[in-house]
């Protein structure tokens, strides 16, 4: 981590200079230098399913996207859930350390994998800290719901679970979708991610990113169900920005109580959970503050980028929660 800190102080100085640009490129380079566990076992056999190469092209621009399509899909709706890599990820390898297919095989789910283009952010970071980034109708978010009815037309979608879920930059990202597109995405789910308009710009990003947001100056939330796992040690993304996270997906719920777990997990990682619930007992939101966990994917693969396997499986966790989400509300 001691080169991650060299960086984060390169991108300050930049900051302070006046030099933005390289400020950002800095910045994104930070993120995708956070460490991961070393690759040490055989890679697992494939799910059945087909995953193909699509592509988007719409008003506010064009992105590839890797889709998962289950073996047991002749045309009936499934849920959909869009993963956001972190960056300098991109979709088979975040398919692989998540383990999301694996998942939605069992399941029955459609997964879709945006690749962030190089043009875009030179880490392939989704950009999360960019004002035309965080609108609806606008930029990337804009281009996510695109790809969300993309699928919508050409395969069966149950509208009512649709989710989002990210890393870091694309946990973030999820977080975005969260709040500007609430009636498309039923639930969102972040790990190791930061709240929505924490930053507009990358030297804010910088900032948020090592101390933590400003409360008092993050915009409320519009009240959403979301899911936060973070590492208690992450030295990337401070975990201050979950509990920030979880405020924001509140939003106005007069009577939420926290219920507060510590969960012993046998070989893995202990963890703190928070359940929040709304005044008629239903979950709004969950947050796992895990001991020892850094800026990784909790219970990844090894074989993959930016991963901790010792950690509590988020990929399950997160599909549990969005699955048990009211289709109601």
């Amino acid at each position: 981590m001691r080169e991650f800190g060299k960086i984060l102080r390169k991108a300050a100085q930049l900051t302070q200079s006046g030099n933005f640009k390289e400020a950002s490129s800095a910045l994104m380079e930070g993120l995708g230098t956070a460490t991961s566990m070393p690759r040490t076992r055989e890679r697992p056999a494939a799910p059945p399913g087909r995953f193909l190469w699509r592509d988007h092209d719409g008003p506010t621009g064009t992105r590839r996207y890797k889709l998962y399509v289950p073996a047991g899909y002749r045309g009936q709706e499934m849920p959909l859930l869009l993963m956001l890599h972190g960056c300098t990820q991109a979709p088979d390898d975040f398919a692989e350390g998540t383990r999301m297919n694996h998942l939605a095989e069992d399941l029955q789910i459609l997964v879709a994998y945006p690749a962030q283009a190089g043009a875009a952010n030179p880490q392939r970071c989704w950009n999360w800290f960019r004002k035309e980034d965080q609108a609806q109708g606008s930029g990337e978010p804009a281009i996510m719901a695109g790809i969300v009815e993309d699928i919508m037309r050409d395969y069966g979608v149950d509208r009512r679970r649709i989710f989002a879920a990210g890393h870091s930059a694309g946990g973030a990202a999820a977080m975005v979708l969260g709040q500007t597109y609430p009636s498309l995405f039923a639930a969102v789910g972040v790990n190791a991610g930061l709240p929505f308009k924490s930053a507009t710009n990358a030297a804010q990003a910088l900032s948020v990113m090592r101390e933590g947001p400003s409360l008092a100056n993050l915009p409320p939330g519009v009240g959403h169900p979301t899911i936060v796992f973070h590492g208690a040690v992450d030295k990337t993304v401070n975990p201050a920005n979950a509990r920030a996270i979880i405020a924001q997906a509140l939003g106005p719920n007069p009577g939420v109580r926290a219920v507060v777990d510590e969960l012993g997990t046998g070989t893995r990682r202990p963890v703190e959970r928070t359940r929040y619930l709304d005044s008629a007992g239903r979950l709004r939101a969950e947050l796992w503050l895990v001991e020892g966990l850094g800026h990784a994917w909790s219970g990844g693969e090894t074989l993959a980028s930016h991963t901790d396997p010792r950690g509590p499986d988020a990929s399950r966790e997160m599909l549990r929660f969005f699955l048990e989400q009211p289709t109601d509300s």
